[in-house]
C-alpha cells in the first residue's frame, strides 16, 4: 500500500506503540499475548486482511476462487474436505507458493485485487485441530474483516458460532455473513433463512448484521448479474480498495491494541487484587503475632506478679518472725534457756527460722509455677497455631493456570507452599524454642528436654527456666539471709538486724522480678522473632511486586495515552 506521508507517520507511531505493548506483555511474562501482538506487528505492513472462517463444505473454497477472479482454482475444492491447512493468499509478481509450516502456508500470486487485500482461507471450524486453532487465533487479532461463510440452506451451524463468539468476545472484530450456495435454493427459502440469520446475530451481539447472499458457482460459470458477488466487491470497493483501506487498517490495528491493552489492564487489576489480598494477609499476620505476643506478654505478668506475691508473703511472715523473736524478752528468755538447753539456743532459733524460710519459699513458688506455666505455655502455643492457622486459609486471587501472570502466580504458589512446610517443619522441631540462642547461660535446660519436639515443649522449656531462675535467685537470698543469722549476737541491735534481713530480701525480689520479666518477657519476643523469620521470602516476593505493579501501571497509562492521542489523528474518510 502506498501511503502519503502523514499516513506513514501515523502508521510509524501506531507500529512504535504495538511494539511497546509486546514489550509489556512479555515483561509481564504473558508469552501467549506477546506473541499475539507479535504477530498484529508482522501483519501491520500486509493489506486489508480478510478471515474467512466457516463449517467443512459450507463453500470456503468456492467462495474464495470465484472473489478473486483468477480464472481458475486457487482454494481446493472436492467432495471431501481438503483444506487442511490455512492458506494465506497474498500479491506475488509470480506465483509462488511458500509452506510456513504442516498447518500453514503462503499462496503468492499476480492477481489484481490482492494488491489492496490478503485472504486467509481457514479449515473448518468443525475439522479444526489443536495447531489449526492456534495458527487461526493468531491471524484473527490481525484481521481486518471476518467473513463468516455458511450454507444457505443451514446456517446454524454451532462449530461455527462458538468461533464467532470467540472472535466477537475476545477481539470484536468487524464481522460479515455470507450464505454461499443460494443456488440450491428457492427465493422464499432464502429470504427466511436470511432473516432468521439476522435475528440470530443480533443474540450474539451484533447491532446491525451485514448479510450477503452468494453463489460461487454462478460466479464462476459466469453468471455475474445471478451469482451476488457484485454486491460483496461493491462492499470491498467502499470500505477498501476505494481509499479507505489503509485508514481503516490503521484503525483495525489501534483498536485491536486497545482490546489488548484492555485485556492486560484487567489482567494488572487482578494482579492488584492478589497483592492487596496478600497484603492483608501479611498484616493480619503480623497484628495476629502482637496480639499473640501482647497475650502472652500478659500472662507471663500474670505469672511474675503471682511468683513475686508468693516470695513477699513468705518472707513477710519469716521477717515478721524474725522482728518478734529479737524483741529483749524473747531474746532475754532463749539466752537463760540456752543455759540448759542447746536446742532453744538463739543459733538454734535463727537456724530453724532459715530452714522454715527455705521450706516454706520453695513451697509457696513451686505451687504459683505450676499454676501458671500452664496458661503462659498455651499463651505461647496459640502464637504459632494461629499463624500456622492462618497460612493454610490464605486467599488466592490468581492461580498456575491464569491466562496473564503465570510466572508470579508459580512463584507465589511456591513461596506461600514453602512457607507453609517451612513452618511446619518450624513448629515441629524443639530447637526453635529452646535453643541457646534464647537462653545462652542457660544451656543445662536442654537435657530435660531432649525428649520433646516444637511447641508441645514450650511448657517444659518455660517451667525449666522459670524454676532455674526462682531457684538462682532465692538460693542466694537463703545464702545471704543464712550468713546474717550466723553473725547475730544477743548483743547486736534488733533493728539492725531486722534491716538487714529486708535489705537482703528486698535485693532478692529485685534480682527476681529483673530475671523472671528478662527470662520470660523475651523468650516469648524471642519465639514471636522467629515464627516473623519464616515470612522473609513473602515479604521479598511482596516487596518486589509492589515495584513491578507500581512499573507495569505506569507503561500501561503511558501506552494507554499515547494510543488515544494516535487513534483521534487518525481519520477514516466517509
Amino acid at each position: 500500500m502506498i501511503l502519503n506521508p502523514r499516513a506513514s507517520a501515523q502508521r510509524a507511531q501506531v507500529e512504535d506503540l504495538v511494539k511497546d505493548i509486546q514489550q509489556l506483555s512479555q515483561e509481564i511474562g504473558h508469552k501467549d499475548l506477546a506473541a499475539t501482538v507479535g504477530e498484529l506487528r508482522n501483519r501491520m505492513g500486509e493489506p486489508y486482511m480478510f478471515v474467512i472462517v466457516g463449517e467443512v463444505k459450507a463453500g470456503k473454497s468456492s467462495f474464495v476462487n470465484a472473489l478473486l477472479q483468477a480464472g481458475r482454482e486457487i482454494a481446493p475444492v472436492a467432495p471431501q474436505p481438503m483444506t487442511d491447512t490455512i492458506q494465506q493468499i497474498l500479491y506475488g509478481e509470480t506465483e509462488e507458493v511458500i509452506v510456513v509450516n504442516p498447518f500453514l502456508k503462503k499462496v503468492l500470486l499476480p492477481v489484481e485485487i490482492l494488491k489492496d487485500i490478503a485472504v486467509v482461507d481457514t479449515p473448518g471450524t468443525n475439522s479444526i485441530v489443536e495447531q489449526h486453532q492456534e495458527i487461526t487465533e493468531r491471524f484473527v487479532p490481525a484481521a481486518d474483516l471476518v467473513i463468516f461463510v455458511f450454507e444457505a440452506k443451514n446456517p446454524y451451524r454451532q462449530s461455527a458460532w462458538d468461533f464467532f463468539e470467540f472472535i466477537h468476545a475476545e477481539w470484536h472484530k468487524k464481522i460479515i455473513f455470507v450464505l454461499q450456495q443460494k443456488d440450491l435454493m428457492s427465493a422464499e427459502d432464502l429470504a427466511v433463512n436470511v432473516q432468521g440469520l439476522y435475528t440470530h446475530a443480533q443474540k450474539k451481539g451484533l447491532q446491525e448484521p451485514q448479510i450477503f447472499t452468494v453463489s460461487a458457482k454462478a460466479e464462476l460459470d459466469g453468471q455475474y448479474d445471478q451469482s451476488g458477488f457484485s454486491t460483496v466487491r461493491d462492499y470491498i470497493r467502499t470500505h477498501v480498495t476505494g481509499g479507505r483501506g489503509a485508514a481503516m487498517k490503521l484503525k483495525n490495528n489501534i483498536q485491536t491494541s486497545r482490546q489488548i491493552l484492555d485485556r492486560i489492564r484487567t489482567d494488572l487489576d487482578t494482579r492488584a487484587e492478589q497483592f492487596r489480598a496478600d497484603t492483608i494477609f501479611r498484616k493480619d499476620i503480623s497484628e495476629t503475632l502482637d496480639h499473640q505476643e501482647r497475650k502472652s506478654q500478659h500472662q507471663a505478668g500474670i505469672l511474675i506478679e503471682n511468683l513475686m506475691n508468693g516470695y513477699d508473703k513468705i518472707t513477710r511472715n519469716v521477717g515478721s518472725e524474725l522482728s518478734s523473736g529479737l524483741s529483749f524478752p524473747n531474746m532475754l528468755k532463749r539466752s537463760f534457756v540456752g543455759i540448759f538447753s542447746k536446742q532453744a539456743s538463739i543459733g538454734e532459733w535463727l537456724e530453724d527460722l532459715g530452714k522454715k524460710l527455705e521450706l516454706n519459699l520453695n513451697a509457696e513458688l513451686k505451687h504459683k509455677l505450676q499454676e501458671g506455666v500452664v496458661d503462659l505455655a498455651d499463651s505461647v502455643q496459640q502464637m504459632a497455631k494461629m499463624i500456622d492457622l492462618k497460612i493454610r486459609s490464605s486467599n488466592t486471587v490468581i492461580t498456575s493456570d491464569s491466562y496473564i501472570f503465570e510466572d508470579i502466580a508459580d512463584k507465589r504458589s511456591t513461596v506461600l507452599r514453602e512457607l507453609q512446610d517451612a513452618f511446619s517443619r518450624f513448629i515441629s522441631r524443639s530447637e526453635n524454642f529452646s535453643d541457646t540462642k534464647i537462653f545462652p547461660e542457660d544451656a543445662r535446660v536442654s537435657p530435660n528436654i531432649a525428649a520433646g519436639s516444637g511447641a508441645a515443649i514450650i511448657g517444659i522449656v518455660l517451667a525449666a527456666v522459670t524454676n532455674v531462675t526462682v531457684l538462682d535467685v532465692t538460693g542466694g537470698v537463703l545464702s545471704a539471709v543464712g550468713i546474717l543469722f550466723a553473725g547475730i549476737t544477743a548483743g547486736v541491735q534488733r533493728r539492725k538486724i531486722v534491716q538487714g534481713y529486708e535489705a537482703e530480701i528486698a535485693s532478692g525480689r529485685a534480682r527476681m522480678l529483673e530475671a523472671l520479666e528478662e527470662k520470660l518477657k523475651g523468650y516469648i519476643h524471642a519465639i514471636k522473632g522467629r515464627i516473623g523469620e519464616n515470612f522473609k521470602d513473602l515479604d521479598a516476593l511482596l516487596g518486589n511486586e509492589a515495584l513491578q505493579i507500581e512499573h507495569f501501571d505506569a507503561r500501561y497509562a503511558a501506552i494507554s495515552d499515547r494510543l488515544s492521542s494516535v487513534d483521534q489523528e487518525v481519520i477514516v474518510s466517509p
